[in-house]
């Protein structure tokens, strides 16, 4: 038996980054461990210059989701106005930029999951290392940072509820997932499937059905830059869309 900390990810908007190129700033399906690990850390109140604490505790968790509603996709035609980059000039307040004598105006499209629900699993890496897992779970229920799914512009709707949870595997994990208040989400698009992704480093309980590189490693904020790791990934259709199975 292992220990697994579960809790929940939803909001009417949500946008994973991928790899972005030009104006165009799309958005993954789901989280990546990039997002889980910066979530975890805005939570212990981890600050985005204190690369050793993040270091630590992205050696520490695994981290795996599952999709209960892959929402939909939805892009925003994104304008802001910025002044150029001078050397020796720093603006303090959104107020300085516009009153810069000179303003840039920069275009994007940017996407978003509309409506989409997730279940995340994290366990710790160093067997029998429960005390990690306690301290995530105090730190979701009261974060010191805000929590955003992805963007600033896209907080959580819903408490993220976070519950440990022995179970034989991964797999185990997830199916015993209890969200009491889960029929909240009954108005929600349904969806014929589950979708399971998984990184090595637990027992899941279930064979992938590809395999595929991702490169959300987290391994520099100062840089923003970020390693390539293996992404397991299972669909399964869904047997039933009543009481906890959504």
């Amino acid at each position: 038996m292992s220990d697994y900390l579960l809790f929940r990810l939803y909001g009417p908007l949500a946008s994973w980054g991928e790899t972005a190129v030009g104006e165009v700033r799309p958005t993954a399906t789901w989280p990546g461990r990039s997002a889980i690990i910066g979530l975890l850390s805005a939570a212990m109140g981890i600050r985005r210059d204190e690369e050793q604490r993040l270091r630590e505790l992205t050696d520490a968790c695994g981290v795996a989701v599952c999709v209960e509603r892959s929402g939909e996709l939805l892009r925003d035609y994104h304008t802001i106005q910025v002044p150029p980059e001078r050397r020796g000039v720093r603006y303090l307040t959104r107020r300085d930029e516009l009153n810069s004598e000179t303003i840039n105006t920069l275009l994007s499209q940017r996407d978003y999951r509309s409506d989409a629900y997730y279940l995340v699993a994290v366990w710790a890496k160093k067997a029998g290392d429960q005390d990690t897992l306690i301290r995530l779970q105090e730190a979701l229920q009261r974060p010191r940072f805000t929590l955003y799914l992805g963007r600033k512009s896209c907080p959580p709707t819903l408490p993220l509820a976070p519950q440990i949870i022995q179970a034989a595997d991964l797999r185990e994990a997830f199916d015993e997932a209890d969200f009491a208040d889960v029929q909240v989400l009954a108005w929600l698009p349904q969806s014929g499937e589950r979708i399971f992704v998984w990184e090595d480093g637990t027992n899941v309980g279930m064979a992938p059905m590809h395999v595929r590189p991702r490169r959300d490693e987290p391994t520099s904020r100062k840089r923003w830059q970020f390693g390539e790791r293996d992404e397991y990934y299972r669909s399964e259709q869904r047997k039933a869309v009543t009481g906890r199975e959504l």
